[in-house]
This record gives structure tokens, C-alpha cells and sequence, in this order.
């Protein structure tokens, strides 16, 4: 590991996942992999596994850090590091949606698709039906959400406009809402 993030690891400072993912753009070091892997790589799977099957979220989210390592030349320090892995982690799961042809990456196709039951949202089961049962790009931008990501991010993420979120965003709580209190009717 480089001199500086071992000397402000020793002084107690904080090291952030953008500066531990330059400094492995540019060396290649395995150290600060892993820590990025172990910083990052639970909430990469549990978005992935809000979206799709155990399985697939797990052969995705592998996929995602391979690109992490082939990729590492491409990441600019301009935004959070959680942005670009979870960027490249949505790119992976549309590319394996569509390999598996189980849908068409479209909205009407889509909002028919439903996620199995989610480990990240240990709520009621009304909540994981009402969660599986949102379109595919509302459950997204709620899930991002709730990983911590912005407006913006999620803009980002999704390659759509802010509105778009926060529209989908609006659409996500009102359709939970419905559907939580249907089920406690």
C-alpha cells in the first residue's frame, strides 16, 4: 500500500473508497481491492439481489468487480466510487437480463418482471411483495435510495434525468403505500 494512505491510516484519518480506488487505478495494488471489495461489496449484492435472483445477483456482482479489475484504467476521481461500481453493476445485470432472454430491457416489459424476495429489506413480507410487485425501474431507483445515493447518482446510475427519478421515486412510495395499505386491510 502506498506511503500516504499507510501514514493516514496510522494517524487514525479516514481513507475514502475514491481515494482507495485512484490509488488502485494506479497501481494495481490486491490490498486495496480487497478493502474496496470489503467497503463495497455487500451493498453492490443487495442492490443486485432487490433486482433479480440470489444467483443471478451473485454471478453479476462477481462480473461487476472482474470489470472493477479490467476496467480500473477508466475510473476518473470526478464522482463517488460507489457511483461507478454500481454503474458498472446495473450495466451487468441489464447485459445478463437480456443474455438470459428472459425480458426485453423496455418498461413495459419490465414492469412485469418481480424480484424474489430480498434479504436488504428484512421488513414484512408485505413490504418484500409490495417491493417485488413495483416496475422494475421504480424498484431500482427506490433501491438506489435506499443503498444512499442521491438524485443525482441515481440519475447517473440509471442514465436518465433527475426529473425522471424523482418521478420514479414519487411512483415507488405511492405504489408501496397502496399496496401496504391494501395488505393491512
Amino acid at each position: 500500500m502506498s506511503v500516504v494512505l499507510s501514514i493516514q491510516q496510522w494517524l487514525g484519518l479516514s481513507v475514502s473508497n475514491d481515494m482507495l480506488m485512484s490509488r488502485y487505478a494506479e497501481t494495481g495494488e490486491q490490498a486495496l481491492l480487497a478493502r474496496l471489495y470489503d467497503e463495497c461489496g455487500d451493498d453492490l449484492y443487495h442492490f443486485l439481489l432487490a433486482m433479480t435472483s440470489p444467483d443471478t445477483a451473485m454471478d453479476v456482482a462477481q462480473k461487476t468487480w472482474v470489470t472493477v479489475i479490467e476496467k480500473r484504467h477508466l475510473y476518473a476521481a470526478s464522482g463517488r466510487f460507489e457511483s461507478w461500481l454500481f454503474t458498472l453493476g446495473r450495466h451487468a445485470l441489464v447485459d445478463e437480463i437480456r443474455k438470459q432472454r428472459r425480458l426485453t430491457y423496455d418498461d413495459a416489459l419490465l414492469s412485469r418482471q418481480h424480484a424474489p424476495e430480498s434479504a436488504i429489506y428484512q421488513q414484512s413480507d408485505s413490504f418484500r411483495q409490495a417491493l417485488a410487485a413495483l416496475p422494475f425501474a421504480q424498484r431500482e431507483a427506490f433501491c438506489l435510495q435506499q443503498e444512499g445515493f442521491g438524485l443525482q447518482e441515481i440519475a447517473t446510475i440509471c442514465h436518465s434525468n433527475r426529473e425522471t427519478i424523482k418521478t420514479r421515486l414519487r411512483y415507488a412510495r405511492e405504489n408501496l403505500k397502496s399496496a401496504l395499505e391494501a395488505a393491512h386491510d
